[in-house]
């Protein structure tokens, strides 16, 4: 910025400072990345020009290398020799020490451990590492062998336990100096810190007490050496150490808390959770790697704390509410001025306590909304006393009092998470992918659990039936109006929550008559306007619609039970739904919202496909009411076919919508038929056969190459099959003879005009009519013919098809060929 430029005002020169940051961290990234990636070339490319310059080894004589490498067989020998000495030594000091007099016990002693911890060193000069690592493994093997021995002849007193623990002490201080002297070796330094786990717990064992304050201790120890130790092989395994102990501290303390019986006695627990949680803290703010682990576990051990003392304050069983009010404690922390990481495990650790406390407290919300209906003892027998006997559950009622208090704080929790996530809004895409992670789900989240709350409110309260009801009214719309007029990704969250619980008050309102009318019909008045006065899109309006129209048939459906109409009168009754959601689609086509009605090629909006689909849905629903009467089934069905006739004929691709219409009226015209009890097939299929010709012939007047199987087999094969099935069984001569004079004349039409379909069904069905006519005759005539005449002819007429075999094959060839070219 010049000195004549004006300067920005202090936020804006912050936004601009705070982007900068941001891609020279990401610019830095990169670069840590590549840098890493090419010494990794380097490195390898050395590797294999050291391999290339070796070149093969020869074994001796001309022989291939073995598959072991020269290290490997020595490390394997080094390690077989080490756990036999180990195992001798056992041998002599539990087996053989007895033998031995005072002075010989010593000298022994002295000299095997002397010389195993001495040889390391000359073997450390000569470049032997790992064999001077077996030996000093074998040396620090004698020395718990020596500590054991010394304790066998009577040293240290009776208190075996306080013993061990003593020499566990003085043997981590004595293999820990002895690493410091020996640099070169590995093993000391990692051996000292695992004894050194062991003094503090086995005094507390020899106490009987204080177990989590020694663990906690031991924990303490195991991160100060992690720290400030400086070689790796120490570091990592106290940082392991330190894990175990801490998690078993935890432990302890956690169980101490779940059986406390009163705040005094959960606060010594708490007390063990505060010291982890400052551990965990101090490692966290040491170590930059460490600090989201350490931080996280450290939020997780002050919930723990805290929430055993809240949890005995609250009423009994409210523990899942205490422990996520208790993660109020790790939030407030991590609003302080903290490193990121700190501040990044600490919110972690209560998304996730708030996170779990939700989850297990989700069940109740669906319990609120689907046990009433599964509860009542049946529609309008009477309104339950409140909203907690409505669940029919054996639950104590203080899981539900404790509900809207749990779900609460985590609602809270997110929306703080979806308030912080926006911070970050001016940053690169992929800068900060937390943060990125947190902005997707946390305002969805947010909306979710606080509209959980509000739902499990009534039965919390033990609100009383009506102003439950009343209450649920205000709610399911309250949160139908904010999802219209909103726009973002929360949307269909919010709609969906809305939706369910308009649901679950419709369970609750069949409790009472009065509740019925009146919530079904608010909920329809209010879906109804706001799939109007929505502004979420056409997807949004879509859904809003469809629910209206679920409503609206649950509506239709009470008034039916209420005048007491039968089920095929309540069918149609039910039959307004299709029949205004289609208008709805037209008029909603007509005037579209973008100002371009449809045109004839235009594929219908999904406002328009949710609406026809859903009165597909429920016009086939009261269809299936009236099937137990044939008459109204027919007429339903009829009118069913006038809707989708309707529909097909708006601008637009809604064939499907035609052929529906179709099919619809010709099942209108089959159950009229089976109401006045008529059998003949033909009635059912010549309504069927003659429009699907017409629409053949139409067709191919329209498009010349079509087939005449796909012009006209469908609506011959409909009345052909069923006639001829009929015919089959029917011992009168009139229907054979009709029959066959129609198959005789579509032979001779397909003929004529070089027709395949008309020319192969007819032929056949007349064959086969003509088959059924004549079997009779040729029955009679075989049985009066003499019993050789059969085979004779037989035999003839194979012989006589065998010498003209070739001449036969040509006509059959021939015509084959004439059916083909017919189409």
């Amino acid at each position: 910025m010049t000195p004549s430029t004006p300067p920005l005002p202090p936020a804006e020169e912050l936004a601009l400072v705070d982007r900068e940051l941001a891609r020279l961290e990401h610019r830095r990234s990169w670069l840590l990345t590549r840098r890493a990636w090419l010494l990794s070339m380097i490195e390898g490319a050395a590797a294999a020009r050291a391999r290339d310059a070796a070149g093969p080894v020869a074994a001796p004589g001309g022989r291939d290398p073995g598959e072991a490498s020269g290290r490997g067989a020595q490390n394997a020998l080094l390690l077989l020799g080490g756990v036999l000495l180990s195992v001798a030594a056992v041998a002599f000091t539990v087996v053989s020490w007895g033998s031995l007099g005072i002075g010989g016990r010593g000298a022994v002693l002295a000299a095997v451990t002397g010389a195993a911890l001495a040889a390391p060193v000359v073997l450390l000069r000569r470049g032997l590492a790992s064999t001077a690592e077996s030996v000093a493994a074998l040396g620090l093997l004698l020395m718990v062998l020596d500590a054991y021995a010394l304790r066998q002849v009577g040293f240290g007193g009776g208190d075996a336990v306080g013993y061990a623990a003593g020499a566990a002490a003085v043997l981590a201080a004595v293999w820990a100096g002895y690493g410091r002297l020996l640099p070169g070796l590995v093993l000391p330094g990692p051996a000292a810190v695992g004894a050194a786990q062991l003094p503090l717990l086995l005094w507390a064992a020899a106490e009987r007490e204080l177990l989590d304050w020694a663990l906690t201790g031991t924990a303490a120890f195991d991160v100060a050496v992690a720290l400030w130790v400086s070689r790796r092989a120490v570091r990592r395994f106290a940082a392991g150490c330190a894990a175990v102990t801490g998690v078993s501290a935890a432990a302890v303390a956690g169980v101490g808390s779940a059986s406390a019986q009163s705040p005094g006695g959960a606060l010594g627990p708490a007390a063990v959770f505060a010291a982890l949680a400052v551990i965990a803290l101090f490692a966290a703010a040491r170590s930059d790697r460490a600090a989201l682990p350490a931080s996280a576990a450290a939020g997780l051990a002050l919930v723990a704390g805290a929430g055993g003392v809240v949890r005995e304050v609250l009423p009994a069983g409210w523990g899942v509410s205490a422990y996520a009010l208790a993660a109020a404690v790790p939030a407030a922390a991590a609003g302080l001025r903290l490193p990121r990481g700190t501040v990044r495990g600490l919110g972690a650790a209560a998304a996730g306590v708030l996170g779990t406390a939700a989850l297990l407290t989700l069940p109740l919300t669906a319990l609120t909304l689907v046990g009433p209906v599964t509860a009542l003892p049946g529609l309008w027998r009477g309104a339950p006393g409140d909203a907690y006997a409505a669940l029919g559950v054996d639950l104590s009622p203080s899981f539900f009092a404790a509900a809207p208090l749990t779900l609460l704080p985590a609602a809270a929790a997110a929306a703080a998470g979806a308030r912080w996530a926006r911070t970050a809004a001016g940053t690169p895409p992929g800068t900060r992918p937390g943060r990125d992670a947190v902005r997707a789900w946390a305002p969805g989240a947010a909306a979710g659990l606080l509209w959980a709350a509000v739902v499990t409110v009534p039965a919390a309260v033990r609100m009383g039936y009506g102003p439950t009801v009343v209450y649920g009214l205000v709610t399911a719309v309250g949160t139908l109006g904010w999802a219209v007029l909103r726009r973002g990704g929360t949307v269909p969250l919010v709609l969906g929550c809305g939706l369910t619980g308009a649901v679950g008050l419709g369970g609750l309102a069949l409790a009472d008559r009065t509740a019925t009318f009146t919530v079904l019909g608010v909920l329809v008045v209010a879906l109804v306007a706001a799939a109007v006065a929505t502004r979420a899109g056409e997807a949004v309006r879509a859904v809003l619609a469809v629910a209206a129209a679920g409503f609206g048939s649950w509506l239709l459906m009470a008034v039916s039970r209420a005048a007491a109409l039968t089920a095929a009168e309540a069918g149609l009754l039910l039959m307004a739904v299709p029949a205004v959601a289609c208008g709805v689609a037209a008029a909603a086509a007509r005037r579209p919202r973008s100002g371009v009605p449809e045109d004839e090629g235009a594929t219908p909006g999904p406002l328009a496909v949710a609406l026809e689909t859903t009165a597909a849905v429920v016009g086939a629903v009261a269809v299936l009411l009236a099937s137990g009467d044939l008459p109204m089934t027919s007429v339903l069905l009829g009118l069913a076919g006038v809707i989708a006739a309707a529909t097909a004929l708006r601008p637009g691709r809604r064939r499907p919508a035609g052929a529906t219409a179709a099919a619809l009226f010709v099942l209108a015209a089959w159950a009229r038929l089976a109401a006045w009890e008529v059998t003949v097939p033909e009635a059912y299929s010549l309504p069927v056969s003659v429009p699907a010709l017409a629409v053949g012939v139409l067709h191919r007047r329209r498009v010349p190459g079509t087939s005449s199987w796909a012009a006209y087999g469908p609506g011959l094969a409909a009345t052909l099959v069923p006639s001829l099935t009929a015919s089959l069984g029917d011992p009168g001569w009139l229907r054979p003879l009709l029959l066959g004079g129609a198959a005789l004349a579509l032979t001779l039409h397909g003929a004529r005009a070089r027709l395949q379909a008309p020319l192969v069904l007819g032929g056949t069905v007349l064959a086969l009519v003509a088959l059924h006519e004549l079997a009779p005759y040729v029955v009679q005539m075989v049985g009066v013919l003499p019993r050789w005449l059969p085979p004779a002819l037989a035999g003839l007429l194979l012989l006589t098809v065998g010498a003209t075999y070739e001449q036969r094959l040509r006509d059959a060839r021939r015509l084959r060929d004439s059916v083909h070219r017919m189409r």
